[in-house]
């Protein structure tokens, strides 16, 4: 059975179509699977585990599905959705990983990664990344109402549309530096990462990094399998979004 990667959906109620087609993809494509992994921004915000609204009922609902039938289901945080937590993966069946996680599947070893990490040269995101990943800022924010925390939501979500849009697009790409020391300190030949939104696979051999695509008007998703990887995109109905 093969393994697949998705990762930047940004789930959110304004986009119903990619919605459908992620539930679409659970039950007809990941069901048969032995595994799925998340890998950062499956939600455009994520609140808390405490988040009452459709969306978050339907898709944790459809994961515990998932999981109860047998597929492993791994999930990172991305940089929209850090306070993903102990809840969540209740809810779900899910295995929360760490920023930074080697798999091992079909004689392949990878080092998986939301990517935004590597994205060095954007310096005003490393310095909302590292706060927004502390401990105590985490549990300050979980620890406010619901409407405060959906009213950050909203702000952040404007401020950060506002900044990328003033900003060189190679400031939001990785950075090679930091993909080779990545590489080199977990011992891998393969990154798997999404973030950035260039879809792609970057072959300096023996290396290689793949980057995951974003589900705006096609959906994304890596497939490994005893005949290696491959990266696939299918399409999401523009007028349904």
């Amino acid at each position: 059975m093969s393994v697949l990667f998705i990762s930047d959906l940004h789930l959110s109620p304004e986009r119903p179509a990619v919605t459908r087609a992620f539930l679409v993809f659970l039950q007809n494509r990941a069901n048969q699977a032995s595994a799925l992994y998340i890998l950062g921004d499956l939600f455009e915000v994520w609140i808390g585990d405490d988040d009452p609204t459709d969306l978050a009922i339907d898709v944790q609902r459809a994961f515990r599905e998932l999981s109860d039938a047998g597929v492993a289901l791994y999930v990172q945080q991305g940089n929209r959705d850090f306070l993903l937590g102990k809840r969540f993966a209740a809810n779900t069946g899910a295995q929360m990983l760490g920023d930074e996680h080697v798999i091992e599947h079909h004689g392949q070893r990878a080092l998986v990664m939301h990517g935004d990490s590597l994205c060095t040269d954007d310096l005003d995101f490393q310095r909302f990344r590292r706060k927004s990943r502390h401990p105590i800022f985490k549990w300050c924010l979980t620890a406010l109402p619901l409407k405060r925390r959906q009213k950050l939501a909203t702000d952040w979500r404007a401020k950060s549309m506002a900044a990328n849009s003033n900003k060189a697009s190679a400031i939001m790409d990785v950075n090679q530096v930091a993909v080779d020391s990545v590489m080199v300190k977990y011992g891998v030949s393969t990154l798997i990462h999404g973030h950035t939104h260039r879809p792609d696979r970057h072959k300096t051999p023996p290396r290689e990094r793949i980057v995951l695509g974003d589900w705006h008007q096609y959906g994304w998703a890596l497939e490994l399998d005893d005949n290696g990887y491959s990266l696939e995109k299918f399409s999401i109905s523009a007028n349904e979004q």
